[in-house]
């Protein structure tokens, strides 16, 4: 985990183009793991020298997801999961942060409101840098889905689902 050159503080606005959302779930009893994307919509990061005073919030198209399998895929937008007709949006807002596990980055805590519902969960930041003038942040989370209601095909898909998010801000 790698905390390089800290970005300024203020304001970065994620730009889609540039940020990668990486799913990971297990499916078929756990025997298998399917790799999967979403698009970011729009993202606002807030560096603050009190790290209590950052903030993130993002916007995820449900609609976006990808896993390179037509037939999954249309599982996974469809009521049977995520509802991404119901359910457009998946969103995360995190409300400060503090030094990470072992002093290893950063964990932000924050809510996802997802399939209509809102739960809390902690984004874990484990690199941040600068690349020009863009800020650079890679992080991590796990989610519940039955927490979320998404409760169906539960001997297909696993219960948590991993994500891996690859960020980068430009200054606002």
């Amino acid at each position: 985990m790698t905390i390089g050159t800290l970005p300024a503080t203020g304001i970065y606005t994620l730009d889609p183009e540039r940020t990668t959302i990486r799913c990971d779930c297990k499916a078929l009893m756990g025997l298998l793991t399917v790799h999967g994307t979403f698009r970011l919509n729009a993202g606002q990061v807030r560096i603050s020298e009190d790290l209590a005073e950052c903030s993130v919030q993002a916007s995820i198209a449900a609609g976006s997801y990808a896993s390179g399998n037509g037939t999954r895929d249309a599982d996974v937008l469809s009521a049977k999961l995520l509802d991404a007709e119901s359910y457009p949006e998946i969103t995360f807002t995190g409300t400060g942060a503090r030094p990470g596990d072992e002093g290893a980055g950063w964990a932000v805590t924050g809510s996802v409101t997802a399939h209509g519902t809102t739960r809390p969960v902690e984004v874990r930041v484990t690199e941040v840098w600068l690349e020009d003038s863009t800020a650079r942040f890679r992080a991590t989370a796990t989610l519940d889905r039955l927490s979320f209601g998404i409760t169906k095909m539960k001997l297909r898909v696993g219960q948590t689902v991993d994500l891996a998010i690859d960020a980068a801000g430009i200054p606002a």
